[in-house]
């Protein structure tokens, strides 16, 4: 019986900027988080749609540096996940 010599097989996935998720939530608020963090997306893009709603729009003063900082910490910790789960030969949990 012969034996078949084993593959190595390479998974590459990007790693996300956190520059570029800055500047997609500062001009596109919560629509830009969904470069980085799809729940954080859906999350803020329904608390702004309320917010906005009962404050007659001032409210997202608040919530855009929310999304902002939502972005940013969503696309430095998917980069974290990206590379600790790199040492161990596994997929990051999503």
């Amino acid at each position: 019986m012969e034996e078949h010599p084993q593959r190595s097989v390479m998974v590459v996935m990007p790693t996300k900027s956190v520059g570029i998720s800055i500047l997609l939530t500062f001009f596109f608020g919560p629509l830009g988080i969904f470069y980085s963090s799809i729940v954080g997306g859906a999350v803020m893009l329904v608390l702004s749609i309320i917010v906005a709603i009962f404050t007659f729009g001032f409210g997202l003063f608040i919530t855009w540096p929310i999304c902002i900082l939502w972005g940013a910490l969503a696309a430095k910790n998917y980069n974290e996940r990206l590379l600790a789960s790199a040492q161990y030969n596994t997929l990051p949990p999503y």
